[in-house]
């Protein structure tokens, strides 16, 4: 028989600390917790009820005879300062058909199919092979279709050369000098266009209206003019930053990258 019983062993350090911090915080599970409530949003532009753009907008939508269909690559989605919700609400839903997405096959996507395959359906997007929508658009007399891709470059080169649906439609460009006012958004280069400013010329152009143009840039100009007043900075194009030196990031590895940004700085279109 022993003695008596072995004394129980003393709690570790840590087990007396793990104990002490559970008694500590075990007032900290009753306390309220507060929900993180988004800021109202204004149904029609989308945006805080404080910086509302809809004294910006057209009070009704604008009578277009084209049809746009935005082409919107998936990562546009998640950006905070977009253009395409404020161009939708400029226009009737039925000529602002907007298509999220990178791959857009036939059998999945019949409506768009036929589109493409629409004579009247034309597809802006640069190259050699376009035409220039002025010269288009004065042959056109019945009501059009115009496809525009939504993302950066690099994501258009991929929508435009991966969907073979979308090199059915007469292929068109821009002929235009002007810069982007988008200026919170950093550009390739001076003349590189948002999707809202490239709608905005081109409906101008189609629908020979030029007073569309500035009505469709003015919720665009209200959105850069009230970030610029509460701290967002001017973004130059990366064509301005390489020419005046002020191009503070590494130069990329990549060969392909680097030649464009050689291109960029000798002037040469991309």
């Amino acid at each position: 028989m022993e003695r008596g019983g072995a004394a129980a062993p003393a709690p570790a350090r840590g087990e007396r600390g793990e104990e002490e911090g559970e008694e500590g915080c075990a007032g900290l599970w009753e306390l309220p917790v507060e929900r993180c409530e988004r800021r109202p949003q204004c149904a029609r532009c989308g945006r805080p009820q404080k910086v509302c753009l809809c004294p910006f907008l057209p009070i009704h939508p604008l009578k277009v005879s084209t049809c746009l269909y935005i082409i919107q690559h998936p990562a546009e989605e998640s950006r905070v300062l977009r253009t395409v919700p404020l161009l939708a609400v400029c226009l009737p839903p039925e000529k602002c058909k907007i298509l999220v997405g990178r791959r857009f096959s036939e059998d999945r996507y019949p409506e768009l199919a036929a589109v493409c395959r629409n004579p009247n359906t034309l597809i802006l997007y640069p190259g050699a092979e376009a035409t220039n929508l002025e010269e288009v658009a004065v042959m056109c007399s019945s009501p059009s279709v115009l496809i525009i891709i939504d993302g950066t470059w690099s994501q258009a080169k991929d929508i435009f050369y991966k969907n073979s649906l979308f090199r059915l439609p007469k292929q068109v460009q821009l002929k235009t000098n002007i810069s982007s006012q988008y200026v919170i958004r950093t550009q390739p280069t001076n003349t590189c266009l948002s999707t809202l400013e490239c709608a905005a010329v081109a409906l101008s152009i189609m629908e020979k209206n030029k007073s569309l143009q500035e009505t469709i840039l003015r919720p665009l100009q209200a959105l850069c003019s009230f970030q610029l007043q509460h701290g967002a900075q001017i973004h130059h194009s990366k064509e301005h930053l390489l020419k005046n030196g002020l191009y503070d990031k590494p130069m990329p590895k990549n060969k392909r990258k680097l030649r464009r940004m050689e291109l960029l700085l000798n002037n040469v279109k991309i």
